[in-house]
């Protein structure tokens, strides 16, 4: 299975992790993908992807219980909690689930750690199709520094290509067509676990399924970009992104570093959208149950820049509590138009507080977002030839509004932190 035939297009989703952390069950896995079946699904958005430890029976926000007993099966694979996971009981895992969601007509992800887990390491637990134990090829110095749930897999040893194997059949067996790996991209102990990502994407390839396969944490470093491109769909650019105007500003500087990485199958990720109602059972980010903190005009700009770069886009928010102001940015047919068709994006101008990236469609269509990144509104008049364009009329296509083109130039005022994003003929 050449698993890049699985994101010709960048994923559109949702993700537990923003509003339920590491503590997430199953009614709300249900119940987002319910809203998602009827609600987002006309407009492309497919993928509802169960975040980490899945396999802790007793988590209970995005803080981690280290050295806790996990729920795994006799070949040393972790399995979902059955108190939080019912449908899980007799070792059926996310087969059910998987089940459920495909029944709405949509797609089933998970989120795994790089590695075996170091239970069965210390207990020497078996691996199906090798001779080879958890504790032959655990590799006991490769940790990740902020959970304590694995140890890294070494890929010199007998046995650990066979774990990776036995791991994605299964899940392939459940029905998953996402995997998100963990503590693999970035790492602050050790550099990119290459080898890791090669088992990994070998056994994708091995199981018979297409998978999008996502690796975290960021930033990538954009020195590996031809092995990210290589083997993975989507690779995190930056650590966990939040609502916070430091973050997003710093974004324009990594899809900078990124522009012209962006193509069928290799998507360079953004992170997460933290909008809507999130942080439920969530302290990550300086704050807890809460509406995004970014202000409208820091919406705009954050999925103008994340659709034209073309970053995947992972939904963060508890759906079910969407406004229909949060529902809006996920439904405006010509701004997903424009991420899942266009290409060449890049950014044109970056001057004082101006940022513009343009893109381009085939059928002629050019579009340009023109963010503000200052304290107070700026009133432009920009030469269309100093961003590369030549055209005759637009819309903004947010609000709708017609563009003002007047003497080769686009006029406007672009509120602080925010954008006017165009597409032109």
């Amino acid at each position: 299975m050449n698993h890049k035939l699985a994101a010709l297009t960048p994923p559109l989703g949702w993700n537990s992790w923003d509003c339920y952390g590491a503590a997430v069950e199953e009614e709300e896995i249900r119940g987002n993908a319910q809203y998602m079946a009827e609600h987002l699904k006309a407009f492309g958005w497919s993928y509802i992807t169960v975040d980490i430890q899945w396999y802790e029976p007793y988590a209970n926000s995005s803080q981690y219980r280290p050295f806790v007993p996990l729920v795994m099966d006799e070949y040393s694979r972790l399995m979902p909690a059955e108190n939080r996971f019912p449908s899980a009981a007799d070792g059926l895992g996310f087969k059910p689930l998987a089940d459920y969601v495909h029944s709405l007509g949509l797609q089933f992800g998970i989120h795994i750690m790089r590695g075996i887990p170091r239970q069965a390491a210390h207990a020497a637990t078996p691996i199906l199709g090798t001779t080879s134990t958890a504790r032959d090829i655990a590799h006991t110095n490769s940790i990740c520094p902020w959970n304590t749930d694995m140890y890294g897999v070494d890929a010199s040893k007998e046995g650990a290509q066979a774990y990776y194997d036995s791991l994605f059949k299964l899940y392939a067996e459940w029905g998953v067509d996402l995997v998100k790996v963990d503590d693999i991209a970035a790492s602050r102990l050790y550099d990119t676990h290459q080898p890791e990502i090669v088992m990994i994407s070998k056994a994708i390839e091995r199981c018979g399924r297409p998978m999008v396969l996502s690796l975290s944490p960021g930033p990538a470093p954009v020195e590996y970009a031809k092995l990210f491109t290589e083997h993975a769909n989507m690779w995190r650019v930056t650590d966990d992104f939040w609502d916070l105007w430091a973050l997003l500003l710093d974004m324009f500087d990594r899809c900078r570093k990124w522009q012209g990485i962006p193509k069928a199958g290799c998507w360079p990720d953004c992170d997460m959208l933290p909008l809507g109602h999130i942080g439920i059972r969530s302290v990550d980010g300086g704050g807890e149950d809460r509406w995004t903190r970014f202000t409208r005009d820091e919406q705009l700009t954050m999925m103008s820049l994340w659709s034209i770069f073309r970053s995947p886009l992972i939904f963060g928010g508890e759906l079910r509590d969407n406004d229909d102001w949060t529902l809006s940015l996920l439904t405006n047919r010509e701004v997903l138009r424009m991420h899942r068709e266009s290409h060449g994006a890049r950014e044109a101008l970056c001057k004082d507080n101006i940022i513009v990236w343009t893109a381009e469609h085939n059928d002629g269509t050019r579009y340009a977002a023109v963010f503000n990144i200052g304290e107070s509104p700026l009133q432009l008049a920009l030469a269309l030839e100093e961003i590369g364009l030549n055209v005759a009329s637009g819309i903004e296509l947010w609000s709708g509004a017609p563009a003002e083109l007047a003497a080769g130039a686009l006029r406007t005022t672009v509120p602080p932190h925010g954008v006017r994003l165009y597409s032109f003929m």
